[in-house]
């Protein structure tokens, strides 16, 4: 499988991607060699592999949801530098 220069130029007009006649050439061989290692691996036999969307075994790390008693309002504001009205209080910073 190859790919044409003029295949090139078609996708950097659509990705509005400005090529000289360097970059052009540059491009169309890089694809070509992408184009090349993914023909080797369409020659490898994948007959009884199961497909897997990643490499590894993924699991679910989540823990349960469960409703827990907070900590209060009193232990969270005891290290605050000011409280008021069970809140943080902060600065101004908008003038």
């Amino acid at each position: 499988m190859k790919i044409a220069r003029q295949e090139v130029e078609h996708v950097a007009v659509l990705a509005r991607l400005a090529l000289n006649e360097t970059e052009l050439d540059q491009v169309t061989d890089q694809m070509n060699q992408i184009l090349g290692y993914v023909d080797k691996l369409n020659e490898l036999d994948t007959d009884g592999i199961t497909p897997t969307a990643h490499a590894v075994p993924v699991e679910n790390a989540f823990r349960e949801d469960i409703v827990r008693p907070s900590i209060g309002h009193d232990k969270a504001l005891k290290n605050a530098p000011a409280a008021a009205n069970n809140c943080f209080r902060v600065p101004k910073i908008i003038e």
